[in-house]
């Protein structure tokens, strides 16, 4: 019974930041794309989504590491920790994409999404720890 109830913990808490990388992953591995035609509105757009790609991976790794009981401090900066090795991971990986480029600016983007949801946690601990 207890190895069962491992197993579900971690199918709950630590399968989905992994999805979520191999979603991240797919998604830098396709061909670059424009939506508008407009360079500064096309460079908007995407960078937006690296910042959402990113702030989402930061809270499923926050849910991950909280369900193992880490002291506070741990569980909310191994995450950033993780996610930003992936971001500079992904960076590299692109690097080998045909029409995608890798960049350090890329991975300070990423890296704000992953700042801003780590105060949004930060602030909002005591509601969110109803949910997770």
């Amino acid at each position: 019974m207890r190895y069962r109830n491992i197993f579900f913990r971690i199918l709950r808490y630590w399968v989905p930041p992994f999805l979520w990388m191999m979603f991240i992953f797919f998604l830098s591995s396709q061909r670059s794309v424009g939506v508008t035609h407009t360079y500064v509105y096309d460079f908007m757009i995407f960078k937006t989504i690296h910042m959402i790609e990113y702030a989402i991976l930061y809270f499923l790794f926050f849910r991950a590491f909280h369900s193992i009981k880490l002291s506070l401090v741990y569980q909310l900066i191994y995450p950033v920790v993780v996610s930003i090795f992936f971001a500079a991971s992904d960076e590299i990986h692109q690097l080998f994409v045909t029409s995608r480029e890798g960049t350090i600016r890329d991975v300070l983007i990423d890296t704000v999404g992953i700042i801003i949801m780590y105060i949004l946690i930060r602030t909002n601990l005591k509601f969110l720890k109803r949910f997770i």
